[in-house]
């Protein structure tokens, strides 16, 4: 997954003063929705022989892992989640 370019080509998904709110994953700033970018946290196992021990489980355990979150506009360019277009 690329860094994507920066656009404030944002637009509204529902109607005024109806937009969810969500925290930012970074800064813990509440920015609408709409304005954020996904973002997804976490680790993978990748030693076989822990794979092979953990067995069915290991799936269960490896989604837990994973945490989808979202930045805000600031955190992404930071962080370079995403960069501006030169």
């Amino acid at each position: 997954m690329g860094r994507q370019y920066y656009k404030r080509g944002w637009h509204h998904t529902k109607s005024r003063g109806s937009e969810s709110m969500v925290n930012c994953g970074f800064c813990g700033r509440k920015v609408p929705r709409y304005k954020t970018f996904p973002t997804v946290r976490g680790f993978r196992i990748t030693d076989p022989v822990i794979r092979k021990e953990l067995g069915a489980q290991g799936r269960f355990a490896m989604s837990l892992t994973h945490e989808k979150m979202y930045a805000c506009p600031a955190c992404a360019r930071h962080r370079n989640i995403v960069r501006k277009k030169n």
